[in-house]
């Protein structure tokens, strides 16, 4: 196992999460998760894997509580995930060997608009977002206040994603990519596709994630 189990103290809860802590860390990457997902998604803990070999530490973590997570429209409650992705990024930015450490934004599916909306909020110490399969579009009305590097992967099979994604991307400001993986479908489940994804997540983090 190469991560630990933390409990993270939000006001009144305790939200459960997985931290990565690399050698000689670049920086630290926060994953913000899709709908229904959680700190134990196999394809963030996979690209979670991959950055920590490049020297990149990561936390995952339960947006809501199990309590939380019962009721079906908190999954879809942008303004409350983004919410909860700022004050965890808040705690862990104050934690032991995290103080001063460059941070960027993982966020998947529906996780890419709360990792765009809190982005918002926290400003350029947020140093670089990337969305996997993501819904930026929901976030629509604030990218054009992002000021982050971004980068949006998406599948190429992914539908109507596809144009979503470039839809979003025409209204953000800062600095942009789009990078749509030829033969893969919203999950990147195909053989290398995945991977494909880490290796440009690990680049974009590698350009931009600086202090």
């Amino acid at each position: 196992m190469n991560y630990k189990d933390v409990n993270i103290p939000i006001k009144n809860i305790t939200l459960k999460g997985r931290l990565r802590l690399a050698e000689n860390q670049k920086g630290l990457i926060v994953f913000s998760h899709g709908s229904g997902s959680s700190r134990m998604s196999s394809r963030n803990n996979y690209v979670a894997d991959l950055l920590l070999n490049e020297g990149f530490s990561s936390l995952l973590f339960d947006l809501l509580t199990e309590a939380e997570d019962t009721i079906h429209e908190n999954r879809f409650n942008i303004d409350l995930l983004a919410e909860r992705l700022v004050e965890v990024t808040q705690w862990i930015s104050k934690q032991k060997d995290m103080q001063n450490v460059p941070i960027g934004f993982f966020g998947a599916s529906t996780g890419a608009a709360s990792a765009l909306k809190a982005t918002s909020f926290l400003g350029t110490s947020i140093k670089a977002i990337v969305s996997r399969g993501g819904r930026p579009d929901l976030a629509l009305p604030i990218l054009d206040k992002i000021k982050s590097p971004t980068l949006l992967i998406v599948g190429g099979k992914d539908g109507v994603v596809i144009d979503l994604n470039k839809k979003a991307y025409d209204k953000l400001s800062s600095i942009k990519k789009i990078e749509i993986i030829e033969g893969a479908t919203h999950l990147f489940s195909e053989p290398g596709k995945l991977e494909a994804v880490a290796k440009l997540t690990s680049n974009w983090f590698n350009k931009y994630l600086k202090k």
